[in-house]
C-alpha cells in the first residue's frame, strides 16, 4: 500500500462540515471485585470517568488529527452538558459555530461502564443512553437549515453523520443537497438508517446489515453484493457507494469505478470496533475532496479504520500513523 503514502499529506488543509447528531461519550472505568448480592452482576470499584466527543463530532475529530479543518453542525440542550460538550469541541479545535441549543431536549450522553483489570482487555458491562429521539421543532430545523445555508460555501466536502436522533430530517437532508451542489462541496453521507433520504450524494456509505435493511434483501456472497451495490448506486443516484463488511473489508461502485471488493487491512489485534465507521468516512472524504481516485481514497480510509479498531472507545488517526500503516 506504499503508493497511497503520496496521498496521506494532502488530506491536510481542507475544510470539511459535519452535520449530525452530537454526543457526550462517558467511559466509566472500574476494577471488578466480587459478584453482587442483589442480582448476578459484578461489583465495579470505580478507577476513573473520562468524557469524550462522541456521535457525529468524532468523524470531526478525525478531520482535525489529520490536519484539515472541521465545523460541526448539529444541537445540543440548554444544559451543563451541552456547555462540556461545547467545551469539548473548542478543545479539539472544532469550530462550534454550527451548534443549536434546544431549551427542551437533552444533550445526548451515552455512558459505558466497563471492567478493566490488567492484564485482561477492557470489557463493557452497561452502557446507558440519556437522548431524545423527538423530532426537531419549526424552529430548531430552520436554524439548523440557516447555518447550513451560511457555512457550506465556506467548504469542501460536507459530512452527514446520521446517528438516527432527528437532526438529519428531508429538509435539513435537501439543503445539504442543494447547497453542495450550488457551491461545488462534497456531498458525503455516513448513515445508519434513513438511506433514502440521501439521494444523490458524492459518497453514500453504510455497513453491510444498513444495505441490507436499505435494499430488503440478504447480502450472503458476491453476487449478492455487486448486485445489491449497483442497484442502491442506481435507487439513490449516487456517485460513489461504499459498503463495510467489518472483517471482510468492503466493497465499492462508482461511476468511475466498477464494483470491487477490497479485504479488510490486516489487524493483529481488534480491541473495539467503535467509531470505526466515523474514520473511515472522514479519511474517505478528505481524501476525494483532495483529488484521490475512489479506489485509493476507499484503501487508504480501510487503512485507517484498521488502526483506529486497535484502541478502546473512539479514536483518531494521525498523518505520522496513517503513513506508518500504508508503508508497512
Amino acid at each position: 500500500m506504499s503508493d497511497l503514502a503520496p496521498i496521506v499529506p494532502r488530506l491536510a488543509g481542507r475544510k470539511a462540515l459535519i452535520v449530525g447528531d452530537v454526543t457526550l461519550d462517558e467511559y466509566l472505568y472500574g476494577r471488578a471485585t466480587r459478584l453482587s448480592r442483589e442480582a448476578p452482576i459484578p461489583v465495579l470499584e470505580l478507577l476513573r470517568r473520562e468524557i469524550i466527543l462522541g456521535g457525529a463530532a468524532n468523524p470531526a475529530r478525525n478531520i482535525v488529527a489529520l490536519g484539515s479543518a472541521a465545523t460541526q453542525v448539529g444541537v445540543v440542550g440548554a444544559d451543563a452538558e451541552g456547555e462540556q460538550l461545547r467545551g469539548l469541541l473548542r478543545e479539539a479545535a472544532i469550530d462550534d459555530q454550527g451548534l443549536v441549543v434546544s431549551p427542551r431536549r437533552p444533550t445526548t450522553r451515552k455512558t459505558r461502564v466497563i471492567a478493566d483489570e490488567s492484564p485482561r482487555l477492557p470489557q463493557q458491562v452497561a452502557r446507558l443512553d440519556r437522548l431524545d429521539r423527538a423530532a426537531l421543532t419549526y424552529d430548531e430545523e430552520a436554524r439548523i437549515i440557516a447555518a447550513l445555508t451560511a457555512l457550506i460555501p465556506l467548504h469542501e466536502a460536507v459530512i452527514c453523520s446520521d446517528y438516527q436522533l432527528g437532526l438529519l430530517t428531508p429538509a435539513v437532508v435537501a439543503t445539504v443537497r442543494e447547497q453542495c451542489r450550488a457551491h461545488g462541496a462534497l456531498f458525503c453521507v455516513d448513515a445508519q438508517g434513513n438511506s433514502r433520504y440521501y439521494t444523490g450524494a458524492d459518497l453514500f456509505r453504510c455497513n453491510d446489515r444498513e444495505a441490507e435493511a436499505a435494499l430488503g434483501a440478504p447480502l450472503r456472497d458476491e453476487a449478492d453484493f455487486a448486485a445489491g451495490l449497483g442497484r442502491l448506486r442506481g435507487e439513490l443516484g449516487a456517485r460513489l457507494v461504499i459498503v463495510t463488511r467489518g472483517p471482510a473489508g468492503l466493497s465499492l461502485e462508482g461511476e468511475s469505478a466498477p464494483y470491487l471488493h477490497i479485504p479488510a487491512a490486516r489487524v493483529s489485534e481488534v480491541y473495539d470496533t467503535t467509531g470505526a465507521g466515523d474514520t473511515f468516512v472522514a479519511v474517505t472524504a478528505l481524501a476525494l475532496a483532495s483529488g484521490a481516485g475512489p479506489i485509493a481514497a476507499a484503501r487508504l480510509a480501510n487503512a485507517a479504520a484498521a488502526l483506529v479498531v486497535r484502541r478502546y472507545g473512539n479514536a483518531v488517526v494521525t498523518p505520522e500513523e496513517l503513513i506508518g500503516a500504508v508503508k508497512a
